[in-house]
């Protein structure tokens, strides 16, 4: 989807032109809520299944501006928006009943929208076989983040939905369950299934359990109760027009590997309950150590249905035994010191010039845009995580010169997404 992406670009120019104004006494609201009357599933932590589920989009501190408060979740999110919802149909999960649920972060339940029986399920609506475990639906309450950031909000919303696709397979990884994510299923069914009207729009799904090879399952044909979404709603058509155009994927391959990463499973949980986005760096170099695990575990697999290719490029600004330069697939493309320029390209702002190592992540395939924009966000909460890990930091930056980037990088595509590490 070139043309979107090409229309919501920024510019030296553009961006000082800019002339919205945000009304701040008028936010949408960061929470979706069903009424009082839904059964609800409160998780409790001791419970195997349910901690697995709450590692997912939860809620893990709270943040306060003279003002107002912010509820800080395993996920980033452009603005802290949080325009990502989850939903998840479960079938034959320990500790839980079979039903399909919306999972608040708000309430750390899941709140149960319809019951489900041996013959149906949603599978259908992916592709896929009768699925015994956890089938994911992860959605995008787009005017949460369009209130602020206006038609390009969508590229905010596929990639915070990356984000969650990244934490749920952060905690798959913990948990020791293999998963797939699904870029292919029917949108438009789903969104009918769901009650969903142009406020809300699904963009992906993830499989974690067992396929019956043998058996389908039955399409449900009741929708699903509504909700309060935003509160407030301003429609975006431009959006709206880029995902409708967007929904048909076109044909890739599948990849199937799962993938490999050896760590201490206390160290690993933390690391996700403790992610943040760092504010700014101290200039202490990374190593040349950290830079390659860092490098080996976002370059590792992931399984999906539409396995689109995106390229990474490091900016190596400060990192202990390695050259300053441009580098990418373990080769450097230039070498220099770029750092005050990363800084300039990603809209003056001192993460990219201050960082360790300063990402881009470039990607071509305009016929998949969804899954591909998605793909970025997950391969940036590997970044997170990993740099959590290791005891640096990370931050996400969605905001960039466009085509001042794809001229430095001397690359054609897409600039996707844009991320900073070090100390």
């Amino acid at each position: 989807m070139s043309s979107y992406h090409d229309q919501t670009a920024h510019t030296y120019r553009s961006v000082r032109m800019k002339s919205h104004r945000i009304d701040w006494d008028n936010p949408p609201k960061p929470f979706k809520s069903y009424p009082e009357s839904f059964p609800r599933i409160a998780l409790d932590a001791k419970v195997s299944s349910h901690r697995f589920l709450m590692l997912i989009g939860g809620i893990t501190a709270q943040k306060s501006y003279p003002g107002v408060t912010y509820a800080l979740r395993t996920n980033p999110s452009a603005g802290a928006l949080y325009p990502t919802e989850t939903y998840v149909q479960i079938r034959t999960v320990e500790g839980l009943e079979d039903g399909i649920y919306h999972l608040s972060a708000l309430e750390n339940a899941l709140v149960r929208l319809g019951d489900l029986n041996e013959n149906e399920g949603i599978e259908t609506f992916l592709h896929v076989k009768k699925v015994r475990g956890f089938v994911f639906l992860f959605s995008a309450l787009y005017y949460r983040s369009s209130w602020k950031y206006q038609t390009r909000a969508f590229r905010y919303c596929l990639l915070d939905t990356g984000h969650i696709i990244g934490t749920t397979e952060a905690s798959c990884l913990l948990f020791k369950r293999d998963y797939r994510v699904c870029y292919t299923l029917d949108r438009v069914g789903l969104n009918t299934l769901f009650a969903f009207e142009n406020e809300e729009f699904f963009l992906s799904g993830a499989i974690v359990g067992e396929e019956d090879e043998t058996r389908n399952s039955q399409t449900l044909t009741v929708p699903l109760s509504s909700a309060d979404e935003t509160g407030r709603f301003e429609c975006d058509p431009r959006i709206e027009e880029a995902y409708r155009r967007t929904c048909t994927l076109q044909a890739e391959e599948e990849q199937r590997a799962m993938p490999a990463f050896a760590f201490d499973h206390k160290r690993w949980e933390q690391a996700i309950w403790k992610r943040r986005s760092i504010r700014d760096f101290t200039q202490k170099p990374l190593s040349k150590e950290q830079f390659f695990e860092t490098i080996r575990f976002v370059t590792e697999p992931i399984p999906s249905d539409c396995d689109v290719r995106v390229d990474l490029y490091a900016v190596i600004n400060r990192v202990n035994g390695m050259e300053q330069g441009i580098w990418r697939e373990g080769k450097y493309v230039q070498k220099g010191d770029f750092s005050k320029y990363a800084g300039y390209l990603c809209l003056e702002q001192a993460l990219g010039e201050e960082s360790g190592v300063t990402f881009f992540i470039v990607g071509g395939d305009a016929q998949n845009y969804q899954a591909m924009m998605q793909k970025a966000g997950i391969i940036g909460h590997r970044l997170y995580l990993i740099a959590t890990y290791l005891g640096f930091g990370c931050s996400g930056i969605g905001a960039y010169y466009d085509d001042e980037v794809k001229a430095f990088l001397q690359c054609e595509g897409m600039i996707l997404y844009a991320l900073s590490i070090g100390y």
